[in-house]
């Protein structure tokens, strides 16, 4: 049974650590199972910091003063006075497992520090993806996209850091303006972000053909495709924005044709969430 619960505590601890699942811990007086007033600003600070994150499990031990019996009590009153506090709170996956392992989760050698409960939680950007870091479901093999595939399409299979291209979304010479010509993409992106309430992106601009973004025109061009969007009714805090100048072109600067020009002029989103 011991190994059976020590088998457990390494899963959660580490089981995951490929996939940016995090843990933070607390820590309890001797023989409490109530915070004391330090650790429990550090539980509330961490709760402030995590609003959109996701608990997993909450896993509590003791040290191993006392009877076994005694530790798998007070170990199982650590959990749930733990689980009060945060639920309600922070999202708390509907499986949720709590853990208790009195006595069998002394792992070290300083009391004090067996003495705990730690909080096993996925950060937000990670949080669509649970089932498949949980091993529930496989990863899907994302279809390989032609590159004219429609926006919807690219945003459905692009994982979290993915960047694509707008195509034919285009400025007046020396300007943020979009010409006429662009309304067709920038709507379609417009009706990306209303079909995925949870989607978040970052609209970058890059410009071509000379050696400094001296106007910061990149980032006004990606500030005006936000305005449209958010004029459009898409929460703000669902864009952000940066202008890279020239300082990620395609093609070397300076251009060897219009194309590689065009190609160096362009805006692209990337995925922040989902």
């Amino acid at each position: 049974m011991k190994m059976k619960c020590i088998a457990i505590l390494l899963f959660f601890c580490f089981g995951f650590c490929g996939f940016s699942q995090d843990q933070f811990t607390v820590y309890f007086d001797t023989n409490k199972f109530e915070l004391n007033s330090s650790e429990f600003t550090r539980l509330q600070d961490w709760m402030i910091q995590n609003k959109t994150s996701k608990i997993l499990s909450i896993t509590a031990s003791t040290d191993e003063v006392g009877s076994t019996g005694y530790n798998d009590t007070l170990s199982q009153k650590r959990v749930r006075y733990v689980f009060d506090l945060v639920n309600g709170k922070i999202n708390i996956r509907s499986d949720y497992k709590n853990i208790s392992l009195g006595e069998k989760g002394a792992t070290s050698n300083n009391k004090a520090e067996n003495r705990k409960a730690t909080l096993h939680f996925l950060i937000e950007k990670e949080v669509y993806k649970e089932n498949e870091i949980l091993g529930i479901v496989k990863p899907i093999d994302v279809p390989p996209l032609p590159e004219n595939a429609p926006l919807a399409e690219k945003v459905k299979w692009a994982k979290v850091g993915t960047k694509i291209v707008l195509k034919n979304i285009n400025f007046y010479q020396n300007t943020f303006a979009t010409v006429p010509e662009s309304q067709g993409a920038l709507y379609d992106l417009l009706f990306v972000l209303q079909n995925n309430e949870n989607l978040k992106i970052e609209i970058q601009g890059h410009i071509c053909c000379i050696d400094k973004d001296y106007r910061n025109l990149s980032t006004d061009r990606a500030k005006q495709i936000k305005r449209f969007l958010v004029y459009n009714g898409i929460p703000q805090h669902r864009i952000q924005t940066k202008g890279f100048g020239v300082l990620q072109p395609i093609f070397p600067i300076p251009e060897a044709n219009e194309e590689q020009a065009a190609a160096n002029r362009r805006v692209e989103i990337e995925i922040l969430s989902k």
